[in-house]
């Protein structure tokens, strides 16, 4: 008899080389219809494994991370076994599970797919699916494993072989398709109910584009159908929140090859949104006490050498200038700059804690692959500030920057987010992280301490930290469910020491300060890029780049679409008038399709009475109000800054 462990704390005995299977089915047919795959000892196991030994168990479902991924790579089979079918000779590199869906990397020869294509291959999939065919483990020698494929002739099976040790090799069949893989799967094809095959791109092999292009073949499946159409349904609304199309359409920001990669122009629209965040940082920090710097985008070789970042970080920085003998680098990051500018006073406790913010431009190297809109950037503007404290501050300080993240999710109307902290990994001190293990200890211990007692979600991520100290990488969902990593809160117990920065205390004795860093509104480029798909296109009224449009019936109400225009901008309120002569229906459409805020229709009647006829975007007519009431209102709605679109 073996003992098996649940997580809640119970211990049972089974026979010998019983199955998580058979273990669910003893406790109830429903739940083993519902599992997918099993931890067994920490590992994601088949559920058909035999276990021979003790063992701590955790069934797992599709609504489990582990379950999804399973089922995705195990999806990724089933395409693979239908693309076979129907182009026979065909090879296949690797088919991982993605965060949503799966893929494949499939060698055609000189065949391209097309979309008739992936009609067809959806058709096999699901032909195949209902056949119910049982994946199947089987393990298999070095030896074995390459004779099978030299047979098949298939080099990147056999490239794959060049890696893995003896004894440690897997195959999965399931129906007429059998492949190299560690596993591990779902019981059977039976589970796939609904798919669907989402994209076509290329792929070099092993991502290096001196080797052969790849045909990658991208899909999702779903154990019903209501969430496969669920899915499409954000899919498709995700497509009309693209950033990269909203912000060319709404005149945010461009990219221009002359000017280089990653390098994002702002628009007038995109710069009026730029001043409006920093408003609201530079409001809000200097509430909380911070004081502002500004630091060169540039800096000498020996700064980043003191800083730790090179040559660590070096391959994340564009390479030096040569000037009068010395090496000068584009700025990627701002903190070496900060404590400098600490270190420049002398400083005693009466000083601590010191808080200093910018808006601060830095530049870093993407690989080109990776730039994406302007969510991977090559030009950042950060909301940076660094915090520098004693211990017994470090609490107090700490959860006032928290406390600064959960304001801004108020205003931008950001109700799921969670805070990752990010921990180190003792087995890597001393290579990734700086070799202080008590140290560690203590600051994961005081970041842990803040988000329970304030009552901050969290979860804990090993080896995430940064090489100076643990983090937290703060996570938000936008209105319709997409996940983005919007800054980062890092605590640094090295720098201090590396730069030298003292103060001293109460006891006349000098002492290194703990350094937070801190960004709450990440930088303009990625929040912008999240805002602009959160609020699809439709910003807030304090945050639209025009907040209002004057739309004259006809040219005899100009006059008076002129006066109301110079009261609202005597206000700071962002007006224009569409003074072409088009009928008002038209002006009106292309003022909702620009997503301005309000609408202010004029005609006779709103001329003799002073009034103005409202439509709110998206509301339509919101009825008539004299100028003073309008400018109230919408000057308390800029002010408050509300989230109401």
């Amino acid at each position: 008899m073996i003992n098996i462990g649940f997580p809640d704390g119970a211990v049972r005995q089974f026979e010998a080389g019983v199955t998580a299977l058979e273990i669910a089915k003893s406790i109830s047919e429903g739940l083993a219809r519902k599992i997918l795959v099993a931890s067994v000892n920490g590992q994601v196991w088949d559920i058909t494994r035999p276990i021979h030994e003790d063992a701590s168990l955790r069934l797992i479902t599709w609504d489990d991370a582990e379950g999804k991924n399973t089922f995705w790579h195990s999806t990724a089979h089933l395409m693979a076994e239908a693309v076979e079918q129907l182009f026979p000779g065909v090879k296949f590199w690797v088919g991982p599970a993605l965060e949503k869906g799966f893929y494949y990397d499939i060698d055609l020869g000189d065949r391209k797919l097309t979309e008739e294509d992936l009609t067809a291959i959806e058709k096999k999939m699901q032909e195949l699916s209902k056949q119910n065919n049982k994946y199947l483990r089987k393990e298999i020698s070095k030896a074995e494993a390459i004779q099978l494929f030299e047979t098949k002739g298939d080099e990147y099976k056999l490239d794959l072989l060049t890696n893995l040790e003896d004894g440690s090799i897997t195959l999965y069949t399931q129906g007429s398709f059998t492949d190299l893989c560690r596993g591990p799967h779902i019981p059977s094809t039976g589970l796939i109910k609904a798919l669907k095959l989402t994209n076509i791109a290329g792929a070099y092999w092993k991502g290096d584009e001196k080797n052969k292009q790849l045909t990658r073949l991208y899909g999702i499946s779903f154990p019903n159908q209501k969430e496969l159409d669920e899915y499409l349904h954000l899919l498709e609304e995700a497509k009309k929140r693209d950033h990269r199309k909203l912000g060319k359409e709404l005149g945010i920001y461009t990219m221009d090859d002359e000017i280089g990669q990653g390098l994002p122009l702002w628009m007038p629209n995109g710069t009026i949104i730029i001043e409006e965040l920093e408003k609201l940082a530079k409001e809000t920090e200097g509430k909380g006490g911070y004081k502002r710097v500004v630091t060169p985008h540039i800096a000498k070789e020996s700064l980043y050498h003191t800083s730790g970042h090179l040559p660590y970080y070096a391959d994340s920085m564009f390479p030096p200038m040569e000037m009068d003998g010395e090496k000068y680098y584009l700025k990627a990051m701002n903190c070496p700059h900060h404590h400098k500018i600490f270190s420049a006073e002398p400083k005693s406790y009466r000083d601590l804690p010191y808080r200093i913010a910018e808006y601060g431009t830095c530049y870093r190297y993407e690989q080109s692959g990776e730039l994406f809109g302007l969510m991977r950037v090559r030009c950042l503007h950060m909301n940076d500030a660094h915090i520098y404290c004693s211990k017994e501050q470090f609490f107090e300080e700490f959860k006032a920057v928290n406390q600064m993240y959960l304001k801004y999710f108020k205003i931008f109307g950001i109700d799921k987010y969670v805070m990752r902290l990010s921990l180190h990994d003792p087995e890597k001190l001393g290579k990734k992280y700086v070799n202080e293990p008590e140290l560690w200890l203590e600051t994961e211990s005081m970041v842990r301490k803040v988000l329970i007692e304030t009552g901050t979600p969290f979860i804990e991520v090993q080896d995430e930290a940064a090489f100076y100290g643990p983090k937290i990488d703060v996570q938000i969902w936008s209105i319709i469910g997409r996940e983005f990593t919007l800054a980062t809160n890092q605590v640094d117990f090295n720098s201090g020491r590396k730069f030298k920065l003292n103060y001293t205390t109460q006891n006349n004795e000098s002492d290194t300060p703990l350094i937070i860093h801190r960004a709450p509104l990440g930088t303009h480029e990625r929040f912008i890029g999240f805002l602009l798909e959160h609020y699809a296109g439709k910003f807030p009224v304090w945050l639209a780049p025009l907040q209002v449009k004057i739309l004259p019936i006809s040219d005899k109400f100009l006059e008076y679409a002129s006066k109301v225009k110079e009261t609202l901008a005597n206000l700071n309120i962002r007006v224009e008038i569409d003074e072409r002569q088009e009928k008002i229906g038209k002006k009106i459409r292309e003022a909702e399709l620009s997503r301005v805020p309000y609408m202010l229709i004029v005609g006779e009647k709103e001329m003799q009475e002073n009034l103005l006829s409202v439509r709110r975007q998206g509301k339509g007519d919101i009825g008539s109000i004299t100028l003073d009431s309008f400018v109230e209102n919408v000057s308390k709605e800029i002010y408050e800054r509300s989230s109401e679109e």
